[in-house]
């Protein structure tokens, strides 16, 4: 007999009971498909029990979500479930989930993982007429037998879009302890269905007269059972199981069995396992339609399929001017150079006419000391007019072109002897190419206009936090000083290059780009908090007072200013000020909060998004609930001081989730995510700015108010942003120990699961990161930065040759914010995937948009090359080798295809 239990309306709980299992010996193998059967008895009609189109099927060992899934297991499996013996159910049991029974259902497998399943075996009845024997009697007074428990992580079920979970489970011995800690169950669902089972006339096991069930509803489930066929349509949400139980050695031949629990163990020792499938008519967590993830692509209804996207490239990427055409390379190179030596020839010979004329004395005939003299002469006049000095200048451009060009050298020489080397050769081919060039006529070319600039501001912004996010900060600092360049005048400029050096810890550049911003507007209230901020770093206190001050004259009503103000006066000691300060920000946020609930809910677009913060110059997040009361917050003032270094040292606290569940508010609006959502405090509030520009000081100290101050306990905001901070420490294990307390509390965030994903990229398991990123894009509602979420899984996609999935999240990307990057996949998918127009067109937008990036012109490159294209194809190899690509096995493909196509690599 297996049972496990599943909620139901109210409190009660529904129990799932399969028995009657079937004994199969050794040697017999089940037929896939067949049909799964009703959990009716006494019908004896051929088929009758068979559930219409409902069948057992089976499938591959590694596609399933339990255990005994992997390779090595395959041998193991087959062996259980064709030659060992084993017990056979075969039956599939239904039952209806009201909307209050799926939230119990969401949270406790959001909060224990595992759903106990438990088996026993029950007595064999001795007697004809029905009566159970007195050792049956004795035997089924107070005993189990062979009670063992299976653990069904029920968690992809909290996956968007599932709606099934078939797999083997491992069958141990029942343990109250380890039930307990691993599913928070305190008793076994056969000790409550013990009192309810008897034996009928007919051998038959049957719900008791004196049990709970039988109570509310007699023989409630022998009639369940025959009306769940006419039901099926008549609820929401409908939750199907069947169950088989397997084992290399199942101790089920034993008669009249008197063994206590500690025989469940060989459960252990034989191996059994319990094969079992859940099926929900719908998601617990509803995923995003594949037709909105194409209208988000294409900006049209259309099917999404991954060829379909190749015609949307062209029409996403935004129309240029065209720029100049320009053709480069090292014929280009020696042609300039010829064209250089001819104008530097003519001009001389202009001087020579001036100074000696244009007829010859002698019919041309002059000796040699005449020659000498004129050429003396010649040089001095060029010497002393500095144009000497012009020609040379002139032609060392063309020199340093024939060198990149032609030698493709860039980078300095390892020795002097290497060096003269070079130079020998370098003089020889020169000295060859002017003799060409003198018995050549050629035209001087007009040099082309510089081509307009092809980014945003906002763009560039978005490229250096990209840049940020790689690590790569010399690149995000060249980004930010080309948006400070363009217009010195923007604040906003200033404080996102002050926010990169904060996150750098070089806080006095960070001193500096903050008080430019202040110069250009004295009273601007953001300015002045992060000059604040920064002198509390530098340990300036006196001017951080300032600075606090004048901003909380100039903005009164900011719960920002008050909050920081008083995290200040709480680090000088000055509780008094600080309880002062702190009860100010409280109010302000009270009547905020009052002021949102009295206005009418406006259409989609408008409302809270055009309410913005005059602390930060950002939308508002605002969310459901209230702030403590005063005497509370005042409570955890005074407790700070004391308590702050013991709360920024253990930010997770250890705790089961009874003792959470027990200390959660119980009255709290829906949120738009999850369950529920903690009550926005001013702390949080002021996290939300700190965190934007890097003040990760600061981040703990109201991290640290927040964990003293909420009575229900730390909210799943202020975990993910903890384990934020933590990341940018590349605190892998103190994050990890967050986020797993996020989704605990709120396991349909999409900011956590894709913070999770950060982190397991981070520490290289991309398995794991590519599932919650998957997971990320599944989700309904949006992270709040996806761009990293799309880059990071198509960099995943392509590592795993899955160029098809990389083309499509790539696009995504680049439809929701492009940049380099972006196109780039898109580029790499498409070469990868032989469309090389689509290819091209995705590379030169990468292009465009950064043309110092050493893959985009390696990509090019391979395009160019297979297209048989030699000029352009030199050209961008001879950017790729000067610009550094770290990529040795790119650079050793495009070796590879120059070989095969005998052209490319001008040093042939």
């Amino acid at each position: 007999m297996a049972c496990l239990q599943v909620p139901a309306v109210g409190e009660r709980e529904f129990l799932l009971v399969f028995k009657n299992g079937v004994l199969k010996l050794g040697g017999e193998k089940e037929p896939l498909p067949r049909p799964k059967k009703w959990p009716l008895g006494n019908i004896m009609a051929p088929g009758a029990l068979n559930i219409p189109n409902s069948f057992i099927v089976g499938g591959p060992y590694e596609n399933e979500d339990g255990e005994l899934n992997k390779r090595e297991d395959r041998e193991f499996r087959v062996q259980s479930e064709s030659i060992k013996k084993r017990i056979v159910w075969d039956m599939e049991r239904r039952c209806f989930l009201d909307p209050a029974a799926v939230l119990v259902l969401q949270k406790r497998i959001a909060e224990c993982r595992y759903w106990p399943v438990e088996v026993c075996r029950m007595p064999v009845v001795s007697s004809s007429k029905g009566k159970t024997s007195k050792t049956d009697k004795g035997d089924d007074d107070g005993q189990i037998f062979f009670h063992g428990v299976a653990y069904v992580n029920m968690v992809p079920l909290l996956y968007p879009g599932v709606k099934q979970i078939r797999g083997a489970f491992r069958v141990f011995a029942y343990k109250d302890s380890e039930v307990f800690e691993k599913t928070k169950n305190q008793l076994s669902v056969f000790r409550d269905l013990r009192p309810q089972i008897s034996l009928t006339k007919e051998g038959q096991w049957a719900p008791g007269i004196n049990s709970p069930l039988s109570r509310a509803a007699p023989s409630r489930i022998q009639r369940e059972d025959k009306e769940k066929i006419t039901r099926d349509k008549e609820s929401n949400r409908k939750l199907s199981s069947a169950v088989k139980i397997l084992s290399s050695d199942v101790p089920v031949e034993a008669e009249n069995v008197t063994y206590l629990n500690h025989n469940g163990q060989q459960y252990v020792e034989a191996g059994t396992f319990l094969v079992m499938e859940i099926k929900l008519e719908k998601a617990l967590v509803p995923k995003r339609l594949p037709e909105e993830l194409t209208r988000r692509c294409s900006g049209r209804p259309r099917r999404l399929r991954v060829k379909g996207i190749t015609t949307w490239i062209k029409e996403m990427i935004p129309t240029r001017p065209l720029l100049p055409r320009q053709t480069a390379g090292a014929e280009k190179a020696v042609e300039d150079y010829h064209n250089q030596i001819t104008s530097i020839a003519v001009t001389i010979l202009s001087e020579y006419h001036e100074l000696f004329g244009k007829q010859l004395p002698d019919q041309g005939a002059i000796n040699h000391q005449t020659l000498e003299e004129q050429k003396c002469q010649l040089n001095f006049e060029l010497n002393s007019s500095g144009k000497y000095f012009a020609f040379k200048e002139q032609l060392k451009y063309v020199v340093v072109k024939i060198v990149r060009e032609k030698y493709l050298k860039t980078t300095a020489f390892e020795s002097l002897e290497q060096f003269q080397a070079f130079l020998s050769e370098l003089y020889v081919y020169l000295v060859d190419q002017m003799h060409i060039a003198l018995n050549q006529v050629l035209s001087e070319e007009a040099a082309a206009p510089t081509p307009p600039s092809c980014t945003t501001d906002e763009q560039l912004r978005l490229f250096a936090h990209e840049a940020e996010v790689s690590k790569d900060y010399k690149l995000a600092s060249l980004y930010y000083q080309q948006r400070v360049a363009r217009d010195q005048h923007n604040i906003q400029y200033w404080l996102d290059y002050g926010a990169f050096y904060l996150l750098l810890d070089e806080t006095i550049k960070a001193q500096e780009c903050f008080r430019e911003a202040l110069r250009l507007d004295p009273h601007h209230m953001q300015s002045l908090l992060l000059c604040g901020i920064v002198a509390v770093m530098l340990q300036h206190y006196e001017e951080a007072e300032i600075f606090f001050e004048d901003a909380s004259c100039l903005e009164p009503s900011s719960v920002v200013v008050w909050t920081l103000l008083g995290l200040f006066y709480e680090l000088q000691n000055n509780n008094i000020r600080a309880e002062m300060a702190f009860r100010e920000a409280n109010k302000l946020l009270q009547a905020q909060l009052a002021m949102e609930r009295s206005v009418p809910e406006a259409p989609e677009g408008e409302g809270r998004k055009k309410q913005i913060s005059a602390e930060c110059g950002r939308p508002l997040n605002p969310c459901p609930g209230a702030s403590l009361p005063e005497e509370a917050e005042d409570s955890a003032a005074s407790r700070l001081p004391e308590a702050v270094e013991a709360a920024l040292t253990c930010m997770v606290p250890e705790e089961d989730a009874t003792a959470q569940q027990n200390r959660r508010p119980k009255n709290k609006e829906a949120a738009p995510r999850g369950l529920s959502q903690p009550p926005c405090t001013i702390f949080m509030k002021t996290v939300d700015f700190l965190i934007k520009v890097n003040a990760i000081q600061f981040v703990h100290m109201a991290l640290a108010h927040e964990l003293l101050s909420l009575q229900g306990g730390a909210s799943c905001d202020y975990y993910l942003v903890l384990a934020q901070t933590y990341l940018l420490k590349e605190d892998f294990s103190k994050s990890e120990e967050c986020l797993r307390e996020a989704i605990r509390l709120d396991y349909m965030n999409p900011n956590v699961w894709a913070q999770k994903g950060h982190l397991c990229y981070l520490k290289g398991d991309l398995a794991e990161a590519k599932e919650c990123y998957e997971r990320t894009v599944s989700f309904v509602v949006d992270a709040a930065e996806m761009h990293f979420v799309y880059l990071r899984l198509g960099s995943i996609y392509l590592e795993e040759k899955e160029y098809g999935m990389a083309k499509q999240t790539y696009l995504l990307a680049c439809k929701n914010s492009a940049s380099c990057l972006t196109w780039l996949g898109v580029g790499i998918a498409c070469y990868r995937l032989e469309e090389l127009a689509e290819a091209e067109d995705a590379l030169a937008e990468a292009n465009a948009l950064n043309n110092s990036n050493a893959e985009v012109w390696a990509y090019l490159a391979l395009v160019c090359l297979q297209g048989g294209r030699q000029l352009e194809s030199e050209q961008c190899y001879k950017y790729t080798v000067k610009l550094g690509l770290k990529n040795d096995a790119l650079l050793q493909e495009i070796r590879a295809v120059q070989q095969r196509v005998g052209f490319g690599d001008p040093s042939f």
